[in-house]
Protein backbone atom coordinates (compact mmCIF):
# COMPACT_ATOMS: atom_id res chain seq x y z
CA UNK A 1 0.00 0.00 0.00
CA UNK A 2 1.66 3.50 -0.87
CA UNK A 3 2.21 6.40 1.32
CA UNK A 4 -0.50 8.52 -0.21
CA UNK A 5 -3.43 5.62 -0.04
CA UNK A 6 -2.98 4.94 3.49
CA UNK A 7 -2.15 8.34 5.20
CA UNK A 8 -5.48 10.09 6.30
CA UNK A 9 -5.87 13.16 4.60
CA UNK A 10 -6.42 16.39 5.81
CA UNK A 11 -9.95 17.34 6.85
CA UNK A 12 -10.58 13.97 8.51
CA UNK A 13 -9.89 12.58 11.94
CA UNK A 14 -6.25 12.16 12.74
CA UNK A 15 -4.69 8.68 12.38
CA UNK A 16 -4.65 6.46 14.98
CA UNK A 17 -2.70 2.93 16.52
CA UNK A 18 -5.63 0.96 14.69
CA UNK A 19 -4.39 2.58 11.35
CA UNK A 20 -1.07 2.02 11.90
CA UNK A 21 -1.73 -1.80 12.77
CA UNK A 22 -3.47 -2.49 9.72
CA UNK A 23 -0.82 -0.38 7.24
CA UNK A 24 1.90 -2.56 8.95
CA UNK A 25 0.12 -5.85 8.54
CA UNK A 26 0.06 -6.36 12.50
CA UNK A 27 -2.24 -6.65 15.74
CA UNK A 28 -2.69 -3.47 17.58
CA UNK A 29 -0.79 -4.96 20.59
CA UNK A 30 2.57 -5.68 18.34
CA UNK A 31 2.06 -2.01 17.20
CA UNK A 32 1.97 -0.61 20.75
CA UNK A 33 5.07 -2.83 21.32
CA UNK A 34 7.15 -1.41 18.54
CA UNK A 35 5.88 2.07 19.17
CA UNK A 36 6.02 2.16 23.27
CA UNK A 37 10.30 0.60 22.64
CA UNK A 38 9.00 -2.48 23.99
CA UNK A 39 12.20 -4.84 24.22
CA UNK A 40 12.08 -8.21 22.27
CA UNK A 41 10.54 -7.54 18.98
CA UNK A 42 11.00 -8.78 16.31
CA UNK A 43 13.34 -6.37 14.09
CA UNK A 44 11.72 -7.01 10.99
CA UNK A 45 8.14 -6.03 12.64
CA UNK A 46 9.62 -3.20 14.01
CA UNK A 47 11.03 -2.09 10.68
CA UNK A 48 7.00 -2.70 9.08
CA UNK A 49 5.84 -0.71 11.71
CA UNK A 50 7.97 2.22 12.01
CA UNK A 51 7.28 2.70 8.46
CA UNK A 52 3.75 2.32 9.14
CA UNK A 53 3.95 5.22 11.18
CA UNK A 54 5.19 7.15 8.87
CA UNK A 55 2.94 6.32 5.92
CA UNK A 56 0.02 6.90 8.15
CA UNK A 57 1.47 10.33 9.85
CA UNK A 58 0.47 9.00 12.99
CA UNK A 59 2.08 10.90 16.25
CA UNK A 60 1.89 8.65 19.25
CA UNK A 61 0.66 9.87 22.44
CA UNK A 62 3.43 10.64 24.31
CA UNK A 63 1.70 11.10 27.67
CA UNK A 64 0.61 7.94 26.99
CA UNK A 65 3.52 6.62 26.43
CA UNK A 66 5.12 8.21 29.45
CA UNK A 67 3.00 6.57 31.33
CA UNK A 68 3.16 2.97 29.90
CA UNK A 69 7.18 2.75 29.66
CA UNK A 70 8.25 5.61 32.99
CA UNK A 71 9.69 6.92 29.65
CA UNK A 72 9.92 10.83 28.52
CA UNK A 73 10.95 9.57 24.49
CA UNK A 74 13.19 12.68 24.98
CA UNK A 75 17.34 12.51 24.82
CA UNK A 76 19.66 15.51 25.67
CA UNK A 77 21.67 16.50 24.14
CA UNK A 78 24.66 18.24 26.75
CA UNK A 79 27.01 20.32 25.76
CA UNK A 80 29.35 21.01 28.59
CA UNK A 81 31.37 23.93 28.53
CA UNK A 82 33.80 26.03 30.88
CA UNK A 83 32.07 29.09 30.62
CA UNK A 84 28.34 30.08 31.74
CA UNK A 85 27.20 31.63 28.44
CA UNK A 86 24.98 34.01 30.26
CA UNK A 87 24.94 36.45 27.54
CA UNK A 88 24.61 34.09 25.05
CA UNK A 89 21.66 31.85 25.58
CA UNK A 90 21.97 30.21 22.21
CA UNK A 91 25.75 29.72 22.14
CA UNK A 92 26.27 31.76 18.50
CA UNK A 93 29.84 30.07 18.70
CA UNK A 94 28.74 26.38 18.55
CA UNK A 95 25.64 27.09 16.22
CA UNK A 96 28.31 28.64 14.16
CA UNK A 97 30.93 25.95 14.48
CA UNK A 98 29.73 22.91 11.86
CA UNK A 99 31.27 20.49 14.21
CA UNK A 100 27.53 21.12 16.05
CA UNK A 101 25.21 20.71 13.11
CA UNK A 102 27.07 17.36 12.04
CA UNK A 103 26.61 16.04 15.36
CA UNK A 104 22.95 17.23 15.58
CA UNK A 105 22.31 15.34 11.90
CA UNK A 106 23.77 12.11 12.89
CA UNK A 107 22.51 12.28 16.00
CA UNK A 108 18.37 12.90 14.39
CA UNK A 109 19.28 10.28 11.91
CA UNK A 110 18.83 7.35 14.72
CA UNK A 111 16.58 9.39 16.78
CA UNK A 112 13.75 10.41 14.16
CA UNK A 113 13.12 7.20 13.16
CA UNK A 114 12.71 5.69 16.77
CA UNK A 115 10.29 8.77 17.50
CA UNK A 116 12.42 10.22 19.93
CA UNK A 117 12.99 14.02 20.38
CA UNK A 118 16.16 15.64 21.00
CA UNK A 119 16.40 18.31 23.22
CA UNK A 120 19.66 20.45 24.11
CA UNK A 121 21.01 21.38 27.44
CA UNK A 122 23.93 23.38 28.02
CA UNK A 123 25.75 23.94 31.22
CA UNK A 124 28.78 25.84 31.88
CA UNK A 125 29.23 26.23 35.83
CA UNK A 126 28.89 24.04 38.70
CA UNK A 127 25.53 24.86 39.82
CA UNK A 128 24.43 24.43 35.75
CA UNK A 129 25.81 20.96 36.15
CA UNK A 130 24.57 19.80 39.50
CA UNK A 131 20.74 21.23 38.54
CA UNK A 132 20.96 19.12 35.32
CA UNK A 133 22.09 15.84 36.78
CA UNK A 134 19.32 16.26 39.17
CA UNK A 135 16.59 16.83 36.45
CA UNK A 136 17.85 13.75 35.00
CA UNK A 137 17.60 11.85 38.11
CA UNK A 138 14.32 12.79 37.72
CA UNK A 139 13.45 11.77 34.83
CA UNK A 140 13.64 14.89 32.50
CA UNK A 141 15.45 12.83 29.67
CA UNK A 142 15.73 8.92 29.23
CA UNK A 143 19.37 9.47 28.88
CA UNK A 144 22.45 11.78 27.64
CA UNK A 145 24.72 12.59 24.72
CA UNK A 146 27.69 14.61 26.00
CA UNK A 147 29.96 16.59 24.24
CA UNK A 148 32.55 18.13 26.91
CA UNK A 149 34.67 20.80 26.17
CA UNK A 150 36.50 21.58 29.78
CA UNK A 151 39.52 19.91 30.76
CA UNK A 152 38.63 18.03 33.41
CA UNK A 153 35.05 18.06 33.10
CA UNK A 154 33.30 16.69 36.21
CA UNK A 155 30.00 16.59 34.61
CA UNK A 156 30.79 12.45 33.20
CA UNK A 157 31.61 11.17 36.41
CA UNK A 158 28.79 13.17 37.70
CA UNK A 159 26.45 11.56 35.30
CA UNK A 160 28.09 7.63 35.59
CA UNK A 161 27.45 8.07 39.81
CA UNK A 162 23.95 9.23 39.45
CA UNK A 163 23.22 6.04 37.12
CA UNK A 164 21.91 8.15 34.49
CA UNK A 165 22.61 6.43 31.26
CA UNK A 166 24.79 8.64 29.05
CA UNK A 167 27.86 8.36 25.89
CA UNK A 168 30.32 10.99 25.06
CA UNK A 169 31.01 11.92 21.40
CA UNK A 170 35.30 12.09 22.17
CA UNK A 171 37.16 10.22 24.87
CA UNK A 172 36.47 11.20 28.31
CA UNK A 173 39.25 13.58 29.84
CA UNK A 174 39.48 11.65 32.86
CA UNK A 175 38.72 7.47 32.99
CA UNK A 176 34.85 7.13 33.43
CA UNK A 177 32.94 4.00 33.18
CA UNK A 178 30.80 5.19 30.29
CA UNK A 179 30.46 4.44 26.37
CA UNK A 180 32.18 6.66 23.92
CA UNK A 181 32.12 6.86 20.14
CA UNK A 182 35.32 8.52 19.16
CA UNK A 183 37.99 8.98 15.95
CA UNK A 184 41.40 7.79 15.72
CA UNK A 185 43.09 11.48 16.11
CA UNK A 186 46.56 10.40 16.15
CA UNK A 187 46.16 8.06 12.82
CA UNK A 188 44.76 10.85 11.45
CA UNK A 189 47.33 13.68 12.09
CA UNK A 190 50.02 11.53 10.87
CA UNK A 191 48.39 11.37 7.71
CA UNK A 192 48.82 14.87 7.51
CA UNK A 193 52.39 14.48 8.38
CA UNK A 194 53.03 12.21 5.69
CA UNK A 195 51.40 14.26 2.61
CA UNK A 196 53.46 17.12 4.27
CA UNK A 197 56.49 15.34 3.95
CA UNK A 198 55.88 13.44 0.86
CA UNK A 199 55.15 16.87 -0.85
CA UNK A 200 59.05 17.68 0.40
CA UNK A 201 57.75 20.46 3.28
CA UNK A 202 61.31 21.22 4.61
CA UNK A 203 59.80 23.85 7.32
CA UNK A 204 56.48 22.40 9.28
CA UNK A 205 54.85 24.05 11.73
CA UNK A 206 50.70 22.94 13.60
CA UNK A 207 47.99 24.92 14.82
CA UNK A 208 46.93 23.18 18.09
CA UNK A 209 43.45 23.06 19.48
CA UNK A 210 43.39 23.75 23.64
CA UNK A 211 46.19 21.62 25.03
CA UNK A 212 44.12 20.38 27.82
CA UNK A 213 41.24 18.80 24.87
CA UNK A 214 42.01 14.69 24.57
CA UNK A 215 41.38 14.74 20.82
CA UNK A 216 43.84 17.92 20.87
CA UNK A 217 46.00 16.35 22.33
CA UNK A 218 46.04 13.06 20.48
CA UNK A 219 46.55 15.50 17.37
CA UNK A 220 49.52 17.10 18.30
CA UNK A 221 51.37 13.58 19.94
CA UNK A 222 50.25 11.81 16.47
CA UNK A 223 51.50 14.65 14.03
CA UNK A 224 54.84 14.91 16.11
CA UNK A 225 55.44 11.12 16.42
CA UNK A 226 54.81 11.13 12.72
CA UNK A 227 56.95 13.67 11.97
CA UNK A 228 59.61 12.19 14.03
CA UNK A 229 59.50 9.06 12.13
CA UNK A 230 60.36 11.34 9.01
CA UNK A 231 63.59 12.99 10.69
CA UNK A 232 61.83 16.13 12.20
CA UNK A 233 62.92 16.12 15.62
CA UNK A 234 60.87 19.05 16.62
CA UNK A 235 57.94 20.69 15.06
CA UNK A 236 57.12 23.98 15.84
CA UNK A 237 53.24 24.25 17.50
CA UNK A 238 50.99 26.82 18.53
CA UNK A 239 47.51 26.42 19.90
CA UNK A 240 44.38 28.19 19.19
CA UNK A 241 40.77 27.00 20.56
CA UNK A 242 39.19 25.76 16.97
CA UNK A 243 37.67 29.17 16.10
CA UNK A 244 38.65 30.75 12.98
CA UNK A 245 39.85 33.78 14.60
CA UNK A 246 42.56 31.84 16.67
CA UNK A 247 43.66 30.02 13.77
CA UNK A 248 44.89 33.20 11.53
CA UNK A 249 46.68 34.67 15.07
CA UNK A 250 47.91 31.53 15.62
CA UNK A 251 49.16 31.58 11.70
CA UNK A 252 50.81 34.94 11.90
CA UNK A 253 52.49 33.89 15.44
CA UNK A 254 53.93 30.74 13.05
CA UNK A 255 54.29 32.52 10.43
CA UNK A 256 56.70 35.83 12.32
CA UNK A 257 58.87 32.71 14.07
CA UNK A 258 59.58 30.54 11.05
CA UNK A 259 59.32 33.14 8.27
CA UNK A 260 60.51 30.36 5.70
CA UNK A 261 57.29 27.79 7.18
CA UNK A 262 56.41 25.76 3.74
CA UNK A 263 53.93 23.20 5.72
CA UNK A 264 51.18 23.58 8.08
CA UNK A 265 49.12 20.69 10.13
CA UNK A 266 45.90 22.86 11.61
CA UNK A 267 44.11 20.74 13.67
CA UNK A 268 40.53 21.57 12.97
CA UNK A 269 39.23 23.04 9.29
CA UNK A 270 37.68 26.55 10.96
CA UNK A 271 41.17 27.12 12.27
CA UNK A 272 42.59 26.07 8.63
CA UNK A 273 40.03 29.18 7.33
CA UNK A 274 41.70 31.79 9.49
CA UNK A 275 45.25 30.20 8.69
CA UNK A 276 44.50 30.82 4.78
CA UNK A 277 43.86 34.24 5.85
CA UNK A 278 47.01 34.98 7.26
CA UNK A 279 48.99 33.69 4.20
CA UNK A 280 47.26 35.19 2.18
CA UNK A 281 47.88 38.83 3.94
CA UNK A 282 51.24 37.31 3.98
CA UNK A 283 51.79 37.55 0.71
CA UNK A 284 51.99 33.25 0.31
CA UNK A 285 50.70 31.46 -2.25
CA UNK A 286 48.81 28.12 -1.48
CA UNK A 287 50.38 25.59 -1.98
CA UNK A 288 52.95 26.51 -4.03
CA UNK A 289 54.65 28.42 -0.95
CA UNK A 290 52.93 26.61 2.15
CA UNK A 291 50.94 23.35 2.03
CA UNK A 292 48.10 23.38 3.83
CA UNK A 293 46.10 20.44 5.78
CA UNK A 294 43.56 21.20 7.67
CA UNK A 295 40.99 18.31 10.26
CA UNK A 296 37.31 17.54 10.05
CA UNK A 297 36.26 17.74 6.01
CA UNK A 298 33.18 19.79 7.58
CA UNK A 299 31.88 22.70 5.05
CA UNK A 300 34.30 24.86 5.97
CA UNK A 301 36.66 22.94 4.08
CA UNK A 302 34.57 22.90 0.79
CA UNK A 303 33.75 26.42 1.30
CA UNK A 304 37.38 27.49 1.50
CA UNK A 305 39.48 29.24 -1.05
CA UNK A 306 41.25 27.46 -2.27
CA UNK A 307 39.38 24.06 -0.94
CA UNK A 308 40.89 22.77 1.66
CA UNK A 309 43.01 19.04 2.08
CA UNK A 310 41.94 17.87 5.16
CA UNK A 311 41.74 14.66 7.14
CA UNK A 312 37.73 13.08 7.38
CA UNK A 313 36.35 13.13 10.44
CA UNK A 314 32.93 10.93 10.27
CA UNK A 315 30.87 12.93 12.97
CA UNK A 316 27.67 12.27 11.23
CA UNK A 317 28.40 8.47 11.70
CA UNK A 318 29.87 8.42 14.88
CA UNK A 319 26.85 10.81 15.83
CA UNK A 320 24.18 7.96 14.67
CA UNK A 321 26.58 5.50 16.51
CA UNK A 322 26.38 7.41 19.69
CA UNK A 323 22.77 7.67 19.47
CA UNK A 324 22.50 3.71 18.87
CA UNK A 325 24.78 2.89 22.10
CA UNK A 326 22.66 5.14 24.40
CA UNK A 327 19.17 3.75 23.18
CA UNK A 328 20.88 0.17 24.05
CA UNK A 329 22.06 1.52 27.55
CA UNK A 330 18.52 2.71 28.19
CA UNK A 331 16.88 -0.71 26.62
CA UNK A 332 19.56 -2.41 28.91
CA UNK A 333 21.42 -0.60 32.11
CA UNK A 334 23.37 -3.52 32.88
CA UNK A 335 25.09 -3.72 29.33
CA UNK A 336 28.73 -3.13 29.58
CA UNK A 337 30.63 0.02 28.96
CA UNK A 338 32.26 0.00 25.44
CA UNK A 339 34.07 2.39 23.46
CA UNK A 340 33.34 2.64 19.02
CA UNK A 341 36.48 3.88 17.55
CA UNK A 342 36.82 5.45 13.94
CA UNK A 343 39.07 5.43 11.41
CA UNK A 344 40.35 9.25 9.69
CA UNK A 345 41.01 9.19 5.88
CA UNK A 346 42.77 11.87 3.87
CA UNK A 347 41.05 13.89 1.60
CA UNK A 348 43.04 16.03 -0.80
CA UNK A 349 41.89 19.08 -2.82
CA UNK A 350 43.75 22.24 -3.16
CA UNK A 351 46.35 23.09 -0.57
CA UNK A 352 48.24 20.51 -0.05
Amino acid sequence: MTAAKSRVRSGERLPTLEDVARVAGVSRATASRVINRVRNVDPQLHEMVWEAVGQTGYVPNRAARSLVTRRTGTIALVVSDSEAHDDDPFMGRFFADPYFGRVVGGLMSVLRTAGIQLALQIVGTEEQRTRLVGDLRHGQADGVIVLSLPARDPLPRMLTDAGVPAVMIGRPADPVPMNYVDLANDRGAAMAADLLVSLDSRVVGMISGPAEVPASNDRVSGFRSAMARHGHGWVPVVEGNFTQASGEAAMGTLLRAHPDLDGVFVANDLMALGALVALRESGRQIPEDVAVVGFDDSSAATSASPPLTTIRHPLEDMAAEAARLLLARVEDPEMRVSSVIYEPALVRRRTA
